[in-house]
């Protein structure tokens, strides 16, 4: 009588092996992107104050042009904290408003990875349309 063979061979195990290292070949660069834009999220959430001191200057005042960093409402400058290395509000007009968000340079994230609102308004009573830029979009962190 002849045993029926138990178990995988050599090629089989090989297989799978190989299609694993394939798995994590694609898996991995995803899961680095994914914590990089994790880690920048905290860029963004400190923007949220800027933004809506902004947004509550230029209800009470009618223009951007005197919505800057500590005045009508707007906070002061944000200093280095965690992802944050800086975040002003500059270069106003009576229609428009920037934000810069400078992430501090650690974990894949550059300190050229800025983030950049640019709010613009056509006038009083016109809600404020805000445009993101920077160097976070070209690498689609933010």
């Amino acid at each position: 009588m002849q045993q029926a063979q138990k178990g995988f061979t050599l090629i089989e195990l090989m297989i799978v092996v190989a299609i694993i290292g394939i798995l994590a070949a694609v898996a991995v660069p995803a899961y680095q992107t994914y914590t990089m834009k994790a880690r920048f999220s905290e860029v963004v959430s400190a923007a949220a104050p800027l933004k809506l001191g902004i947004e509550l200057c230029f209800q009470e005042q009618g223009t951007l042009l005197n919505c800057t960093n500590g005045a009508n409402g707007v906070p002061g400058a944000i200093g280095a904290s965690g992802q944050v290395q800086s975040g002003t509000v500059g270069g106003n007009t009576a229609t428009s408003a920037a934000i810069t968000m400078t992430p501090a340079a650690a974990n894949g994230i550059l300190a050229t990875d800025t983030y950049i609102l640019t709010g613009t308004t056509t006038g009083p009573g016109v809600p404020i349309q805000w445009a993101k830029t920077g160097g976070c979009t070209g690498r689609a962190i933010c």
